[in-house]
């Protein structure tokens, strides 16, 4: 009787555990947003670059939680997409870039849709194995009851110093054959949350 008793109950609990939703908050829509990134070569050639694979969410206390998939770099060029996965970002021991911070969630909701606020931001950075703290101003626009945007207003500046990537960036320079790449590298992004209930 108690068998049937713990089968009956360990059925039940499946059963609940199978049909509840694996994560209702806010996540970030990778379709809709972009991250992008400047490059600096010989002084005055400027190129924009991007990620084409990120994922995210905010949870209940206004957790933030975004990550980068390295493996995505997308700079329009083969040879030097894998040159930078392997060189500079070394996908062997790092895969992705996280940011983590907290917002006021609630605040966000509560915004009526179509509002435009102007916010701080603030939260840490972790980059080929190294943390930064960073602060920056966003632009947040409310795009709809269960949608909203945050944009940067101005680019979020990165060092390499500051991340154990100069050595990489020093390999890239020598195989390219170029006299200098910038060690300062502009971050602009314009990333889309939705709430999803399952």
């Amino acid at each position: 009787m108690r068998r049937l008793v713990t089968l009956t109950t360990f059925s039940a609990l499946f059963s609940l555990l199978v049909t509840l939703p694996t994560f209702a908050g806010w996540q970030l829509s990778d379709e809709a947003s972009q991250l992008s990134f400047v490059t600096t070569k010989n002084s005055d050639i400027a190129e924009t670059h991007s990620f084409e694979s990120l994922s995210g969410d905010i949870n209940a206390q206004g957790q933030v939680s975004f990550h980068i998939n390295l493996a995505s770099v997308n700079t329009a060029i083969a040879i030097r997409d894998q040159r930078m996965q392997k060189l500079l970002f070394e996908l062997d021991r790092f895969t992705t870039a996280e940011f983590t911070g907290k917002v006021d969630i609630r605040f966000i909701e509560a915004l009526p849709v179509g509002q435009i606020k102007y916010l701080p931001l603030a939260g840490d950075i972790r980059l080929h194995g190294n943390k930064q703290a960073v602060t920056t101003k966003v632009q947040l626009i409310k795009l709809a009851s269960n949608r909203f945007a945050v944009n940067t207003v101005k680019p979020v500046l990165l060092n390499a110093n500051q991340y154990g990537l100069v050595a990489g960036i020093e390999k890239l320079r020598a195989i390219a054959g170029l006299n200098l790449i910038s060690n300062t590298v502009p971050v602009t992004f314009n990333l889309v949350f939705e709430y999803q209930t399952n």
